[in-house]
């Protein structure tokens, strides 16, 4: 098995720089597949093949508890909701299961979320595992209905929310063109 991929300085927090484990993705590239926890006290698998068909928003964020996850998470379920139902959103965050629950039913988001926890390998395929503090990176994957990746953002700052517009740009195109 080939050695991972580590890129040192690739995430900003205010303590300092973070490396990330595995390459970064690239669009034109196939979506990596992979098995994540869904939430609830007894989680049912979410792979991200599941979403094949659709136009997938794939977010990760380190923390859904944390202020800015929090609002990027908010505000991708407003854009979802608004998109209708040719576009899919996963959130995947290490947050346990049952800690994503509490978090959708309070901020009413309904959205899927999905937990790595068990899928550590999920983190290093997609080039968003932080190994200093085993969370994941922020990042931004759109997916068309095929599976290939069109756009990508990683967010290097920790606190900084992504592009929006540029995201959905992307996704509108795919719609468009479909």
């Amino acid at each position: 098995m080939a050695a991972v991929v580590e890129r040192e300085n690739a995430f900003l927090h205010r303590t300092g720089p973070l490396t990330a484990l595995g390459r970064e993705l690239r669009p034109g590239e196939p979506a990596p597949d992979a098995e994540l926890a869904g939430r609830g006290f007894r989680p049912e698998p979410i792979r991200i093949s599941d979403f094949r068909g659709r136009v997938l928003i794939l977010s990760t964020v380190p923390s859904l508890d944390t202020p800015t996850c929090d609002r990027e998470t908010r505000r991708w379920e407003q854009e979802r909701l608004a998109l209708g139902d040719a576009v899919a959103m996963l959130t995947v965050s290490m947050d346990l299961p049952f800690a994503q629950e509490r978090w959708c039913g309070a901020a009413e988001v309904g959205h899927t979320t999905a937990s790595a926890y068990r899928n550590r390998r999920f983190g290093v395929d997609y080039g968003v595992a932080i190994k200093e503090n085993d969370l994941l990176g922020r990042a931004v994957f759109v997916i068309d209905p095929e599976g290939v990746i069109r756009h990508v953002e990683y967010v290097r700052h920790v606190g900084t929310e992504p592009d929006y517009g540029a995201a959905l740009e992307v996704v509108r195109g795919l719609l468009h063109s479909g």
